[in-house]
């Protein structure tokens, strides 16, 4: 990510002086707080820009009855399904099993098949995982609270 160029630059000599068990800790501490902040924007359905998401298109009349109650990607935010892991190079958050291929879809904006049956369709791009400055600044919190300790 070209954005964090900046901020890995400055920090990199600080965070060469911690030894590798700090820094696997560090990078855990970072994933498990950014999961977390994910989690709530997805909840609260929205973009790592701050948008909405687009809302989901209105059902055929034929289809099922009733509406659809459930919010969107209410089962791809939980930590079941959205990983988060910690190394002493890096701190990576990701979906895992199915459900990556269904968050990739909705990430991307591409085309589907909702069951075997129906003919593709077409997803509008809703950014599920992505980088906000309110990520930044907890990626900065917590690595200031390592340095300090």
């Amino acid at each position: 990510m070209n954005e964090l160029k900046p901020f890995d630059d400055k920090l990199s000599g600080l965070l060469e002086s911690l030894s590798p068990a700090g820094r696997r800790k560090m990078a855990s501490d970072i994933a498990k707080k950014l999961r977390a902040s994910q989690q709530q924007r997805i909840k609260r359905q929205k973009a790592p820009d701050g948008t909405p998401y687009t809302s989901r298109k209105r059902q055929p009349i034929k289809a099922k009855k009733g509406r659809v109650k459930r919010e969107m990607f209410a089962k791809l935010r939980t930590a079941r399904y959205l990983k988060a892991k910690g190394s002493g190079d890096a701190a990576t958050l990701e979906f895992v099993g199915k459900v990556q291929r269904i968050a990739r879809i909705h990430q991307e904006g591409l085309k589907d098949r909702p069951n075997r049956h129906s003919q593709p369709v077409k997803y509008e791009a809703r950014l599920l995982l992505g980088f906000s400055a309110a990520d930044r600044q907890i990626v900065e919190d917590v690595i200031l609270s390592q340095l300090i300790e």
